[in-house]
């Protein structure tokens, strides 16, 4: 994922050690590079095509573009922040354990999603919670 090869686990590893930790530094490092060179390339593209269309109905869709892409922008803005934030987790070596209930959330969850801080029991009760308070 975004260049970085899976961790392979050696037998009797410490769970979050430094070897592990270096790795998801890395992976998340180069998850935000990713988002912000498209940051950076949707920016010059919107000064490039923000020259203005004579005809009313281009320039609509042109708009409705741009706010399309710009929610997107936001959304990546958003996962930058978590990022960062996980980033300081491992620092503080306080990444890799559910912010919940406090066990292991284990590197396969963690590989597909580095920025995740509950374990999959946890979240699924969360996400249950969610369906019930949007149903209220």
């Amino acid at each position: 994922m975004y260049g970085v090869e899976p961790y392979k686990e050696t037998k009797g590893e410490e769970y979050m050690g430094e070897p592990m930790r270096k790795h998801f530094s890395r992976l998340l490092s180069a998850w935000k590079g990713e988002l912000m060179t498209s940051v950076d390339r949707t920016v010059s593209r919107l000064e490039d095509e923000a020259t203005g269309s004579p005809d009313s109905a281009d320039r609509a869709s042109q708009e409705e573009e741009f706010a399309l892409e710009l929610r997107n922008r936001d959304r990546e803005r958003k996962l930058i922040k978590k990022i960062d934030k996980t980033l300081n987790k491992i620092r503080d070596e306080e990444y890799g354990w559910c912010d919940s209930c406090g066990i292991e959330i284990g590197l396969r969850l963690l590989e597909a999603r580095p920025t995740a801080d509950l374990c999959f029991d946890c979240k699924e009760v969360a996400e249950k919670k969610e369906e019930t308070v949007g149903k209220g």
